[in-house]
Formats: structure tokens, sequence, C-alpha cells
């Protein structure tokens, strides 16, 4: 079966052009059409679902994915700068300026789940069990308590962004900490500094057992997280691999791809689910049909989403 790689940018390997061959030969040797550069966010690769999507597709392809974890933000530059041949990501806002720059094409909704607002057991804002994560921002902002923001550009990062704008908040206050890492580093720092923070669900149900965190916000229609993949344009780039970047965006929407989506849990727990092929676009209404599906504390518990 072919290795995946986590490996540098078409940018960086065109820097490494001019080194010796001795120091290019730690790279693999393979021609581009069976490497395929996927951009994606933290979440999907600390959330082990890639490492349970990608083994199979490679062996049944005989390709190689090297997939680049990044924020959101960084990975459709990446895209913009045809570093990459494809993104998959979750910021419904910034993917739609991303394709109509012309920077990005075929967007295809794969799947969804949600945000939760986590915190220790304390809970010194007194939100847990809240509905309106609004409200609960409002809350953890006015007793001035310690929340780690990732402050790194990602979807994860411009969602809470969004969320303390749409409850009137500025977060100036002297608890908030902005640290610019992904969601597994923020997710041990919170739990470390016992201060509250938002994350994706397929990560926090990865970690859960190493963190001493609760959810105690959940269920609002405005934490839905689709994610999307998106081609980069090959009209922009030379040397893109649109033919690999295209089969396999297909596969992941395609009967087969869906339903391995579905079947990936932790403990019989989904961390995401299929969305069917429906564009990120339309958060809020796919977001509304959902809403039935929106796990919900139900006396203290955490309830399982239904798949």
């Amino acid at each position: 079966m072919p290795q995946r790689h986590t490996l540098p940018s078409r940018r960086l390997l065109a820097t490494l052009a001019g080194l010796s061959f001795g120091a290019l030969s730690i790279l693999p040797a393979q021609a581009a059409d069976d490497i395929i550069r996927l951009a994606t966010t933290t979440s999907t690769y600390n959330s082990g679902l890639l490492d349970h999507l990608l083994p199979e597709y490679e062996q049944a392809h005989d390709v190689t994915i090297q997939v680049i974890a990044v924020g959101t933000g960084k990975a459709l530059r990446m895209g913009q700068d045809g570093d990459v041949d494809l993104v998959m990501t979750h910021a419904p806002g910034a993917e739609r300026k991303f394709v109509d720059a012309g920077y990005g094409v075929e967007p295809h909704g794969v799947m969804y789940n949600d945000f939760v607002l986590l915190g220790p057991e304390a809970d010194p804002a007194a939100i847990d069990g809240m509905q309106d994560v609004d409200a609960a921002l409002g809350k953890i902002a006015g007793a001035n308590a310690g929340f780690i923001s990732r402050g790194d550009d990602s979807g994860t990062h411009k969602k809470e962004l969004a969320l303390w704008q749409s409850a009137d908040v500025t977060p100036d206050f002297s608890g908030y900490k902005a640290v610019g890492q992904g969601m597994g580093k923020v997710l041990s720092m919170a739990s470390e500094l016992q201060d509250y923070t938002l994350s994706d669900r397929g990560t926090w149900l990865a970690m859960e057992d190493k963190l001493e965190l609760e959810i105690l916000v959940e269920g609002d229609a405005r934490l839905f997280n689709p994610y999307q993949v998106i081609l980069v344009n090959p009209a922009n780039h030379d040397g893109l691999n649109t033919r690999g970047a295209r089969e396999l965006a297909e596969w992941l929407i395609s009967s087969e791809g869906q339903q391995a989506i579905d079947d990936y849990r932790l403990k019989g727990k989904a961390l995401f689910h299929a969305s069917h092929g429906e564009t990120g676009f339309d958060a809020r209404q796919t977001a509304d049909r959902a809403s039935e599906r929106a796990p919900v504390k139900a006396q203290g518990a955490q309830a399982e989403p239904r798949s």
C-alpha cells in the first residue's frame, strides 16, 4: 500500500530544486500523476478521519495522497498559489470567495458535524446547559473568564470570530488568549489552564479521554459545521494533478465514500455525517434540515447524534 506523507508545498519543492541531488533523494521518487496534494484542516487530521478514509483509496488507485493539515485560511491560500491540487475546508464564506475569485472549481459538500463550546467542570461563567451560544459567550466575557482562541485563521477561528460578532462582544477581555495553534494543541492548552474554548466535535471526541474539559454548550443551529472539497483551478497553474484530485473528490462524494464517512466512529460515536453532495455554501439551509439531528444535552448527559 502506498505510504501517505505530509510533505512540503510545490513552492518549497521548487526551492529545493537548487539543492544537491543528495538532498533531493530524501523525497519520494514518484511521478506527479501518482501524487495528490490535499490541503485540509487540522480537525480532519486530528480526528483520525483521514487515516480511516485514505489508505484504502490509495491502495485501490495506486496513488499517494500527501496531506497538508493547516487552518482553512492557509489551506485556501495554498490553493490560490497552486501549491496543492485540492482543498477540503470548513468555512463557507471564505470558500465562496475562493471559488468566486476563480481560484477553485467544482465545490462539493462532503460532510458536516458541529462545533461545541467546552470548558472546565468548575464553569466560572455558569454557562453549562445554555442553548444560546451568543449568550454563553457574553457570559464568558462578562466574567472575564479564560478563553483559548485558535487565532490561526482556521475555519474554527473564523466561526469563533463570527460568533463573538453575533453576540455583540469584542473579545478583548484579559482572559482571552489567541494562540495561533491547531485544534489539538488548543484543546490541550484549554484543559491544562482550565479555560473555555470552541472546538469541532470530531477533534473533541478524538481527544476527550485526554482532557479535563466538558461540553457545556451545544445544539445551537449557529454551531453547524459543513465541510467542502474544492479543486484548485487548473487554468491558473501548470503541473497540477487535476485528474487525480477530481477522482479523489468524486470518490469522497460517491456512495462508497459517503458511507465510509458515516461509518467512522470512536467509542460508538459518529464524528462526522455525510452531506451527500450538498454544497457548504448553503450552510444555513442545510443546518435547518439537520437541526433535528443536532446533538443536545439532556439532563446533564450528552445525547448521541443520530446518523
